[in-house]
């Protein structure tokens, strides 16, 4: 074999590597003079999330376009053809991938950054942003994919009997994945239709928690005491569920005292609204203080009060609750409930109990009558 067999190979490899760094430290030293000019642009870091992509992509190309050029042998060029350009379409698709989620996350940047700018519509473009991006990229592997499986001839060749039978194939199909195609088109209500976004607070099946992750068929909610549970999309596309923080976080949180009727309400309401105006975890927009209810031994106290959000209004509400309870016992002790127990009075006797108790039995008597018989064991010991 000609030593110029192999080293012409090597050469053209050689040449479009050192191409393609030469490229990439001059891209490198562009993007860094931009960002020391504008600091507070993120679009340059998050350019560099495309840099390895880029560059395999660039780098298979210029091999694609080069491979003529190495000289090789008849039959190892189809094969290594074939191989760089399966190269290029995955990598062309992860860089199209890449470049799509980067630009939907620098359309979120600049509107999240905007002035004055709702949290809510914030929470829902988040929302919207990220099920596109998981649509667009689920859209991209799939053309990738079958790109890459339209360059094999077997393939193309089932291709059109395949195209011939679209209709029943997509029938049988849609049936297989009925549940998966329910999921996905819920996922999409959920997400335009501003049903639920991420970082609401939802109760959802009796758990309280906040929506933490929207995908295409789950939506993941974060518990209070650190659980995730994670739940199909198509069950908020179906069936009632509660949002506290759709339009506003604002939420009214109740306590309920059971008191004794001597309770003095006009200081516990004074005491209650002391409490709120000292409180930052209060709104200041709400409060009451009322009595809702009444039995045959306690009254019915109802404590109302508005948060900002769902987490404050808990706090406030285990403070209020604190609070008054401790101003009852220390200042009111009268007013905490009690359980009245009194004394049970002893039975009486009925009329003749008394004499039927302790009248002797037929067998006691016999045993006395024998005692004072002659022969019995009383008259024998009282003679000896």
């Amino acid at each position: 074999m000609p030593i110029w067999t192999v080293v012409r190979p090597l050469l053209v490899i050689a040449a479009v590597v050192a191409a393609v760094f030469a490229v990439d430290r001059l891209l490198v030293l562009a993007v860094g003079r931009l960002a020391a000019g504008r600091p507070g642009a993120r679009r340059w870091e998050m350019l560099r999330h495309c840099r390895i992509p880029a560059l395999v992509t660039a780098l298979t190309a210029l091999l694609l376009a080069g491979e003529p050029g190495m000289g090789l042998p008849a039959g190892i060029r189809p094969p290594l053809r074939h191989g760089l350009l399966l190269a290029l379409l995955v990598s062309a698709g992860w860089l199209t991938a890449r470049t799509v989620s980067l630009s939907i996350e620098s359309a979120l940047t600049r509107y999240a950054s905007g002035r004055r700018r709702d949290p809510g519509r914030v929470r829902r473009a988040r929302t919207q942003a990220e099920l596109v991006g998981r649509i667009c990229d689920v859209g991209i592997a799939v053309l990738t994919l079958a790109a890459a499986l339209m360059t094999f001839p077997a393939v193309r060749a089932v291709g059109a009997s395949l195209l011939a039978s679209a209709g029943l194939l997509g029938l049988v199909v849609g049936v297989a994945a009925q549940s998966s195609l329910a999921n996905l088109f819920a996922g999409i209500q959920l997400a335009f239709g501003d049903m639920v976004r991420i970082g609401d607070v939802v109760v959802v099946a009796g758990e309280w928690g906040t929506v933490e992750e929207i995908t295409l068929t789950a939506v993941v909610i974060a518990t209070w005491d650190q659980r995730r549970i994670v739940m199909p999309v198509s069950y908020f596309a179906g069936k009632p569920f509660e949002n506290w923080s759709r339009r506003d976080p604002g939420i009214t949180g109740t306590v309920l005292l059971h008191l004794d009727h001597r309770t003095p309400v006009d200081e516990l309401r004074a005491e209650f609204e002391k409490l709120l105006a000292g409180d930052e975890r209060w709104d200041g927009i709400g409060r009451a203080l009322q009595v809702v209810d009444t039995t045959p031994s306690t009254i019915v106290v109802r404590a109302l009060m508005t948060a900002p959000d769902a987490e404050r209004a808990f706090e406030l509400r285990c403070a209020v609750r604190e609070h008054l309870v401790a101003f009852l016992r220390d200042r009111h002790p009268a007013a905490l409930p009690r359980v009245t127990v009194a004394s049970a009075a002893a039975p009486q006797p009925r009329p003749g109990a008394h004499a039927y108790a302790h009248a002797p039995s037929p067998s006691q008597e016999q045993e006395q009558e024998h005692a004072q018989e002659p022969g019995g064991e009383a008259g024998t010991g009282g003679t000896g």
